[in-house]
């Protein structure tokens, strides 16, 4: 039943009141002032006002850890504003506002279905409050309906445009009056409030008043011996099979990639160890998928010994075959430098290995599906934690410096050009070099660098649309550096990108001038 009263604390319309409140600020800081750091304190907005619309959830014990995970993320994004750390950011808020209707221990299955749910809400919420208001307009007597009122005006001004329209173009008089019809001057950025405004109120609209779905669609269950699946014997067979292929790969590994003995000629070892880096993984994942799909728990076949020990032992060929494909990429970027996207990679081979390690887990202690997704979603949402508050772009910074040093000592393999591509989190990093390296021409290029890189840094500061925290204490550390050593200014001219001195132009060569033809000279004709 729809809540009437005026301004209760749960009522209907205090919540839109401040689901109003907050998108009017949001779109005063993000769209007319496009301040992005304010992104993080308009999360905390968003969080007081859910706990003030809905102020069962401070006495509900499983909401309160959710909404101070979603208070962590919201400091994330005032200190360093990131798509990743606002999903974080949604989706603890929206655990927390949707746990007073869950009960204990549901699984991550029930959760992705809920949400969805409160996607949908969102999105349709407000078409079914409005059938709610006009059928408690109906009840209590109030003559304003809203859908009665749309329906009402909606034909008239509909069919009333179009016969106007037919009749401008057979009647010049009627055409000329249309014509002269100036409608009111929009702004050009108009759509872009609407938009934002009702995405905005969308949101927080569904975190105010969650839509909720009693019914939803269990897992299939994939237990027993009566789910059709491949024979026991070709099971058997295929573990050996594959155990005996692993084995061959690995043993391979371990003689060139972890012994250090010699390739074949021909064969360098950054070549060895990038084109098996990622092909292997994807063997790992296919392997994976054949232990889900094959030996499902509590099955005749899972049951064996033998096959329960075969299994074991190629999810321990994967596991090391997941780690060789760590150290070939460790090796790749030895010697051709660290990327986030590298590190990135790392970070992703060492979730599969979780996840070869959780499959065998499973099968071992019986353990149903919704165990399996359980586990490997929390250890993803872990990871991705992490990678929200640490910023990769500074890792890859300061190792590629300290490579470049332990290389030859001055740092001059140094890829001065990703690095500055970087942008402010290199920043720290180069500084420290420059005041280190003995090489004069790494140093010049490094202070060309440096001196750009530290005025697009003070001019987006100075700026409070793109001020962030994180890069505040950045351009603080880089001027305590400078006072603590002040650093030579760079040598005059045009740089490059990677900081070397542009070439100088070439002149264009001149044109070369056309000399017209020389007529030949007039002679008489015979006879004449």
């Amino acid at each position: 039943m729809l809540h009437t009263q005026p301004f209760s604390r749960s009522g209907f319309w205090f919540k839109v009141a401040a689901a109003v409140v907050i998108t009017a600020v949001a779109d005063w800081l993000i769209v007319s002032q496009q301040i992005v750091g304010a992104i993080g304190p308009l999360a905390l907005l968003w969080i007081g006002g859910v706990v003030l619309v809905r102020p069962g959830l401070r006495k509900d014990p499983r909401a309160l850890p959710a909404l101070a995970a979603a208070g962590v993320f919201a400091l994330v994004l005032a200190d360093r504003p990131g798509l990743l750390a606002v999903f974080l950011f949604g989706l603890m808020l929206g655990v927390a506002v949707l746990s007073a209707r869950v009960k204990s221990g549901e699984p991550v299955w029930r959760w992705v279905q809920r949400f969805v749910v409160l996607g949908f809400g969102a999105v349709f919420g407000p078409l079914l409050d409005l059938g709610r208001l006009g059928r408690a307009g109906r009840r209590t007597g109030v003559r304003l309906k809203v859908l009665s009122l749309l329906g009402l005006v909606v034909v008239p001004l509909a069919g009333g445009a179009i016969f106007l329209t037919l009749f401008a173009s057979a009647n010049p008089i009627i055409q000329r009056v249309v014509e002269q019809i100036r409608l009111p001057h929009l702004a050009p950025d108009l759509g872009v409030h609407i938009v934002f405004w009702g995405a905005v109120l969308a949101a927080t609209g569904a975190t105010f008043r969650p839509r909720w779905r009693r019914r939803l669609i269990g897992l299939p269950s994939l237990r027993g011996a009566g789910v059709p699946g491949p024979a026991a014997a070709t099971i058997t067979l295929s573990l050996v099979v594959f155990n005996a292929v692993f084995a061959l790969q690995n043993g391979l590994d371990l003689v060139f990639l972890w012994s250090g003995a010699p390739l074949p000629d021909g064969v360098t070892l950054a070549e060895y160890a990038h084109r098996g880096a990622y092909p292997l993984v994807v063997t790992a994942l296919l392997a994976a998928a054949f232990v889900l799909i094959a030996l499902r728990p509590g099955s005749e076949t899972a049951r064996r010994p033998l096959v329960r020990g075969l299994v074991t032992v190629w999810v321990g060929q994967n596991l090391l075959l997941v780690a060789s494909s760590i150290l070939r990429t460790a090796d790749y970027v030895e010697a051709y430098g660290l990327t986030r996207f590298r590190l990135a990679a790392m970070i992703w081979m060492v979730l599969v290995a979780v996840g070869l390690a959780l499959i065998c887990w499973r099968l071992l202690k019986d353990h149903d599906g919704h165990w399996l997704i359980d586990a490997n979603v929390k250890a993803l949402l872990v990871v991705l934690a992490v990678v929200s508050v640490v910023d990769l772009s500074a890792i890859t910074a300061a190792w590629n410096v300290r490579n470049a040093r332990e290389v030859d000592g001055t740092g001059a393999a140094l890829d001065l050009g990703y690095l500055r591509g970087l942008g402010a989190p290199a920043l720290v990093s180069l500084v420290e070099l420059e005041r280190t390296t003995d090489n004069p021409v790494l140093r010049d290029r490094l202070a060309a660098v440096r001196v750009d890189m530290i005025h697009l840094l003070e001019r987006q500061q100075g700026d409070i649309r793109s001020h962030t925290w994180r890069d505040a204490r950045r351009l603080e550390k880089v001027r305590s550096l400078l006072a603590d050593r002040p650093l030579a200014p760079p040598k005059a001219g045009d740089r490059q990108w990677d900081g070397f001195i542009a070439p100088p132009l070439m002149p264009m060569p001149a044109p070369p001038i056309a000399v017209p033809p020389v007529a030949a000279p007039l002679t008489n004709a015979p006879g004449v």
